[in-house]
């Protein structure tokens, strides 16, 4: 394995140890291989060529000994994360991958084959090689503390390439597979927790975690016996499957466009799986795996994880953590939608008292009302105990008075998207307010300098831009002014921690990041449509890129006025490049919320009311006119940000679009994407990153 172990350098290498384990009952010995790369939970447990070579060595240690069970279990809290892609991006020939892929089959094979029973003790997270590794065995015990179960593949432009597609299926049936496989991968990336997965039958035991091991051992030794039954459901190799396929296709379809090959890919090696041919299924997930491999697609996905997991844990520019102060009490400014929000993502992961005010009782008890009310959708999900929600709905108050805010550490206003408005609102505020305490606002394109200007403490302004639905969306913009302080920025860095959101320190520019492509992107595409384009030719103009929501539903989804506020805003500052559109004007007056309507047979049309209204020109572009001029307009406008030092580097902007507006993975970010595609140098003369930067999205 030299020249193959020789591609991953960088690869911490799990070793697989043997030891027999004596176990009440059983006669003869049990091999339990444990899983261990000699790091903590922090680093989990991943397979690269030292990893498989280490486990084959184990399981020949573990047979010729001749036990009468074989186990496999991994290091605390981990049983193994899958395949150790840190080398991907140096390969660069096919057979390398061809060896990757049948390399893990091989190995894995050996439990399935096995004359002697073989379980998989899944004591912690479990996921894409691992859970193939934990299927691989005869018999799957996980513990209720286990964490995360996923096939998390297409979700980065892959596919479970070690068994995943042909064991699943024929485990728990095809529909079922699906779900795992494709429709939780491409919603968000989706987990599993063991209880899910157990009833869903991936395992056969769910055991208590205190224990876990020694449980797992006694119920290994009862299957072995013949005292403990495992039954598995009767598979419908019939219309059952037949509708599994077909149910996976749409949600394909309807996530990528066609755009993802592997994910495609992921849907034909499913419906293969109903022979239930291991050798058929593996020799064709062993070829299928070896291209993916090789695709840009994966190495556009993998450049998106590590941007995800590895830059957003560590924002570029924040300050130094240890000028962050303590937030003990949160105000909100509003008792709106996105005031609601607001308040109920501050006291769900800070559990610290949070205060809402408005302009009359009646908005405000409307306000805590849906707050509460959430709270008891979360308790009836089962995500919050009784305890919990009474804490949680007691830290939740509401007043007239903005003096409650008094002693408020962290007050954010989620207010009328007018810098008048949002002036006075901070004007009252620093009236009752320490002049520690943070003033933020969740504004989406206004200039936090310009709303500070007026206060004794513009130091301690800052922009805080969630993205709807804000207990959905991870990423949070943190806007710095130009007299924020450190300490007030270190401040708001660390709350946007506590609410779990990926933060990116943005400049206090138009629109920022996010709704500046966005709002850019959408010009482009209306413009075509004032100039005589079809709004089906227009809209559907992107879908090769395989991007969540067409351009026109995507202005349906923020709101035609918001969009033409944020539109003004930017024709404000830069006439040139963001025009405003008569159309979009006469749209947003008509009070229309919507292109697109259904006739009566249920098909989409452009609502008729809409037609009547836009007056169209006549010079219509092709859709292969639109794509290039909307994505031209990307390329053009990245630069510009960069230039202008809105964020520290491209990746900062990839980081925006995956996390905001649902970028997909599989793309790489939108500047690897520019790059790939040849638009930067066309537009700019040049990429936006360096080759060495971006080897896993070349």
């Amino acid at each position: 394995m030299t020249e193959f172990a020789a591609l991953f350098p960088d690869e911490v290498v799990t070793k697989a140890h043997t030891r027999l384990v004596d176990a009440p009952g059983l006669a003869g010995k049990l091999a339990l291989i444990t899983i261990d790369n000699g790091h903590d939970h922090t680093r989990p447990s991943t397979f690269g060529p030292g990893g498989l070579e280490s486990l084959n060595a184990a399981l020949d240690e573990a047979f010729a000994a001749d036990p009468a069970a074989i186990a496999v279990t991994g290091k605390p809290f981990i049983f193994a994360v899958g395949a150790d892609l840190s080398g991907i991006g140096r390969i660069t020939e096919r057979e390398h991958a061809h060896m990757i892929a049948k390399t893990g089959h091989d190995v894995f094979r050996r439990l399935t084959e096995s004359k002697i029973p073989t379980f998989a003790f899944v004591n912690g997270a479990t996921l894409g090689g691992g859970l193939e590794l934990a299927l691989s065995c005869h018999y799957r015990t996980v513990s209720k503390s286990a964490g995360m179960v996923a096939f998390p593949e297409c979700f980065l432009g892959l596919f479970p390439g070690w068994g995943g597609t042909q064991l699943l299926p024929n485990l728990i049936g095809p529909d079922a597979a699906v779900t795992v496989i494709i429709e939780n991968a491409l919603s968000q990336n989706r987990m599993l927790n063991p209880k899910k997965a157990h009833g869903l039958g991936i395992f056969d035991e769910l055991l208590d975690s205190p224990d876990f091991l020694e449980e797992s051992i006694r119920w290994a030794v009862r299957v072995v016996n013949g005292e403990q039954t495992v039954s598995r459901p009767e598979i419908d190799r019939g219309k059952g499957w037949d509708d599994a396929v077909a149910r996976a296709k749409g949600i394909v379809e309807a996530r990528t466009h066609g755009a993802s090959p592997a994910v495609t890919k992921a849907v034909e090696l499913i419906e293969l799986a109903r022979g239930n041919d291991l050798d058929a299924g593996y020799a064709a997930e062993t070829e299928a795996l070896a291209d993916a491999l090789m695709s840009d697609e994966l190495r556009s996905g993998l450049y998106s994880f590590d941007l995800t997991q590895k830059r957003a844990k560590r924002p570029a520019g924040a300050p130094d953590k240890s000028l962050a102060r303590d937030v003990k009490k949160v105000g909100v400014v509003g008792a709106g939608l996105m005031a609601g929000q607001l308040a109920l993502l501050f006291v769900r992961r800070l559990e610290v008292p949070v205060v809402i005010t408005d302009i009359d009782q009646e908005r405000i008890d409307r306000g805590v009302a849906y707050i509460h009310g959430e709270i008891d959708k979360l308790a009836a999900k089962g995500r919050l105990s009784p305890d919990a929600v009474n804490k949680l709905k007691a830290l939740v108050t509401g007043s007239l008075d903005k003096a409650a805010f008094a002693d408020a550490d962290f007050v954010i206003e989620a207010v009328f998207e007018e810098m008048s408005v949002k002036q006075k609102v901070f004007a009252e505020l620093e009236q009752h307010v320490s002049a520690e305490a943070i003033l933020a606002t969740n504004t989406s394109s206004l200039s936090i300098t310009e709303m500070a200007s007026q206060l004794q403490h513009p130091e301690r302004v800052v922009g805080f831009h969630f993205f709807n639905p804000v207990a959905v969306l991870p990423l949070l913009e943190v806007v710095r002014g130009e007299k924020t302080d450190d300490a007030s920025l270190a401040t708001a860095f660390k709350v946007g921690k506590q609410l779990k959101k990926s933060c990116v320190l943005v400049k206090d520019a138009p629109a920022f990041v996010v709704n500046r492509l966005l709002t850019r992107f959408m010009g482009e595409v209306i413009a075509t449509v004032d100039e005589g384009t079809p709004f089906e030719v227009a809209d559907n103009a992107l879908e090769p890129l395989g991007l969540p929501m067409t351009p026109m539903v995507l202005l349906q989804l923020v709101g035609p006025a918001v969009a033409q506020h944020v539109n003004e805003t930017m024709h404000a500052a830069f006439p040139d490049r963001f025009g405003i559109s008569a159309n979009m004007q006469r749209f947003v007056e008509a009070r229309k919320a919507a292109v697109w309507t259904t006739d009566d047979s249920g098909k989409q049309i452009v609502d008729p009311e809409v037609a009547a209204l836009w007056e169209q020109g006549d010079e219509p572009s092709t859709t292969e006119q639109v794509r290039d001029r909307a994505l031209n307009a990307l390329a053009e406008e990245i630069q510009l940000m960069l230039d202008e030092g809105v964020v520290a580097e491209a990746q900062d902007i990839d980081l925006c679009m995956l996390l905001g507006a649902g970028w997909p993975f599989w793309l790489g970010g939108i500047t690897p994407y520019l790059d790939r595609a040849g638009i930067s140098e066309k537009v700019n003369g040049k990429r936006f990153l360096d080759p060495g930067v971006a080897s896993v999205s070349a």
